[in-house]
């Protein structure tokens, strides 16, 4: 509970007007509210939560937020002690919270999310017994996506990423991480970073892009003629046109896989993305265990994705580096893998973070349901799967500085739900009528009533 109210300096640029107040919430959840950044072991069984209280009155008082005209959080606390500050007339925006609870906004930290041609027929031959690699040796998968994807024009592309990136604003997620890796070669790879990062641009939600061209070896090609590829010919040439303002790209991914990218060569493909400043964020022992978790956490990978196969080993390592587990339930749901062993990792140290995994594959664009299942097949329990799908995965994605929780100072990314408490947000199956608004740096983008 809150003792006092926590507050930022504003500057004279700031003071006035003040972009938004919310007030009268039963609770504000900050997730932390101490500055942490990441969130292991016990401590992710734990969120900061600011409850209503009677006041010595015996009248009931909620809980405001206050958001400066930078769209940064300047002051938490209860109503009283807040309007005495910040009166309601300074405001460009308000809203009353009565009967709702305030999270942080959702952060996905892995997704998939421009490309052409669903793959709706191949959840039937799944439903038939077909594995991941029987599709995918046959030509479908991956590479059925890519020859749809090198088809579709930019406008294309761009105007169905729009429309996803609009659900997920509706479903709660305000940042995700967004890869390209439907192209292979370098053109089409350069197409879907143009589209990403226009979409960083023009929409409301944020993106930390991910350059994936060894998403899997092109069709008549190796993966030592791929990895050399990428290598001397892909990175040189984004790292021109980062260098140029015209693509933007924050982490480099792999699929590390028996037939697909050996572990040796997705650590080359690391560290040269590293020395071009892209942080190490890849798939790894999804299918089969080839030792990339020890791997990646040697060469100081941010994240690392999927884990079904890790190692008690890996484990051990990815705690001592501090590399994030981005789990993935809906893939292995509906896949039927085995589950990735997350009480161990986190009773090993090692922090969790959750993604949607949305593609082709896995055609889910809400967060929510992703915490649920976690929660359900994982094994994770409520709180755990709230930190997963905020300060864990903002840390996954190096934001964790300014995103994940509430607190003073950072983005006012903001999720309102019509709830007696929090936890519904996960225990309500599907329930997106729960969200009432959404915010992104201080600004509503989504509301249940526009």
């Amino acid at each position: 509970m809150l003792s006092s109210l926590q507050t930022m300096t504003a500057s004279a640029s700031d003071e006035k007007p003040y972009n938004l107040l919310i007030h009268s919430a039963r609770q504000v959840v900050q997730v932390v509210s101490n500055g942490a950044r990441l969130l292991a072991g016990t401590d992710m069984g734990q969120v900061a939560v600011i409850q209503h209280r009677f006041d010595v009155g015996g009248i009931l008082e909620g809980v405001s937020v206050v958001v400066n005209s930078d769209g940064m959080i300047a002051a938490v606390g209860y109503d009283k002690e807040i309007s005495t500050r910040y009166p309601a007339s300074e405001f460009k925006q308000v809203i009353d919270a009565t009967g709702q609870c305030v999270l942080p906004g959702l952060i996905d930290g892995h997704t998939h999310p421009v490309w052409a041609g669903d793959r709706v027929h191949e959840f039937s031959m799944k439903l038939a017994g077909a594995s991941y690699m029987d599709i995918h040796k046959a030509g479908g998968g991956i590479y059925f996506t890519v020859d749809h994807t090198r088809a579709a024009s930019e406008e294309e592309l761009y105007v169905s990423l729009k429309e996803r990136l609009n659900l997920m604003l509706k479903n709660g997620t305000t940042t995700a991480e967004v890869k390209s890796g439907y192209g292979l070669d370098l053109e089409n790879e350069l197409k879907l970073l143009r589209v990403l990062h226009r979409a960083k641009k023009e929409c409301p939600i944020g993106l930390s892009i991910t350059y994936c061209g060894a998403h899997a070896v092109p069709k008549g090609m190796t993966a030592e003629v791929a990895t050399d590829e990428i290598i001397k010919d892909h990175l040189p040439r984004i790292k021109a046109e980062i260098d140029a303002g015209s693509l933007s790209v924050d982490n480099i991914d792999i699929f590390c896989e028996k037939n697909v990218f050996t572990v040796a060569q997705t650590r080359q493909i690391l560290e040269r993305g590293k020395a071009f400043g892209m942080a190490g964020n890849f798939h790894a022992e999804e299918l089969s265990y080839l030792g990339g978790a020890e791997m990646g956490a040697e060469v100081g990978a941010t994240g690392i994705s999927h884990l079904e196969e890790i190692s008690p080993e890996g484990i051990t390592k990815m705690a001592a580096a501090g590399s994030v587990a981005v789990l993935l339930p809906t893939t292995a749901f509906l896949m039927r893998l085995t589950p990735p062993p997350v009480r161990k990792m986190i009773s090993g140290g090692v922090a969790v973070a959750l993604g949607s995994d949305f593609n082709p594959n896995a055609y889910c664009l809400s967060m929510p349901i992703v915490m649920h299942l976690a929660a359900v097949t994982f094994h994770m329990s409520l709180p755990e799967t709230l930190v997963a799908a905020t300060i864990n995965a903002a840390a996954s994605l190096n934001l964790a500085h300014s995103h994940g929780s509430i607190e003073v100072g950072k983005v006012a990314d903001l999720l309102l739900i019509t709830a007696p408490s929090w936890e519904h947000l996960t225990y309500q199956l599907g329930n997106a009528s729960l969200i009432a608004t959404v915010v992104k740096s201080g600004a509503v983008v989504y509301s249940e009533n526009n």
